[in-house]
């Protein structure tokens, strides 16, 4: 795979990609990653990339001009071009299992206000968010879902660990609680099932567990058609 972000802050979306698993999975050859400075296709002299918004408002918009020059440079035919935007769809580990299947992603990155929204109608895929809130600008939102994508690539993780096992594997519930030792820190114990041996009790709690803090912390993932109870009864498994 290879990744492309076009941002006015190419250090701040490369920053958290060049550590840990992005970092080996890029030494491995498994994804290659660029980012490359907006103002790079600006025209002019002073390479202008923003100017202020028409009709009236309240700050500056990201111009056309460099955003469609920088995608007709990188553009692959197999290339799926990505905002990352707050009005986007929400970004979720299926979004990220999808994406990581493709070839080449273009990722622009607004700043400001936002882009004009030619860019949106006429030259990208698809609009993502991370959440509802504002950020300083889009690298840093861009960084986040490329993360969440290389770390799901083949062998991105290394053979002793698989994606399947992690957070969101099961979109409506969360990851039970997990321990490792000691078995006893400042008067708290592990719970006694998991030094059981017992593996089917062990799968059980866990799965009380899940859906015990799914309840506590997201109640909205166990909607209707989840085949999930959205009640607050106790749940067995013992502590």
């Amino acid at each position: 795979m290879r990744i492309d972000i076009v941002t006015l802050f190419p250090e701040i979306a490369l920053a958290p990609l060049n550590e840990s698993i992005p970092r080996r999975a890029q030494a491995s050859g498994i994804v290659e990653i660029h980012a490359h400075d907006l103002r790079r296709w600006a025209p002019g002299k002073h390479r202008k990339t923003d100017d202020y918004l028409c009709g009236g408002g309240q700050g500056m918009l990201l111009k056309p001009e460099p955003l469609f020059a920088a995608v007709e440079e990188l553009r692959q035919e197999s290339s799926v071009v990505i905002l990352s935007t707050p009005q986007g769809k929400p970004f979720v580990q299926a979004e990220a299992r999808r994406l990581a299947t493709c070839p080449h992603l273009l990722f622009l990155c607004g700043h400001y206000e936002g882009v004009d929204h030619r860019v949106i109608e006429e030259i990208v895929d698809e609009e993502i968010s991370i959440g509802d809130y504002v950020l300083t600008n889009g690298a840093l939102a861009s960084a986040v879902i490329c993360d969440a994508i290389v770390r799901l690539l083949p062998g991105a993780l290394g053979d002793e660990r698989s994606p399947e096992d992690e957070s969101f594997s099961d979109p409506n519930l969360l990851e039970a609680p997990a321990y490792t030792k000691p078995v006893e820190f400042r008067g708290l114990h592990v719970p006694d099932v998991l030094l059981s041996g017992h593996h089917g009790e062990i799968e059980k709690w866990k799965e009380s567990r899940a859906l015990e803090r799914t309840r506590a912390n997201r109640p909205d993932l166990l909607g209707p058609g989840t085949g999930l109870r959205g009640d607050t009864n106790p749940l067995p498994g013992g502590s």
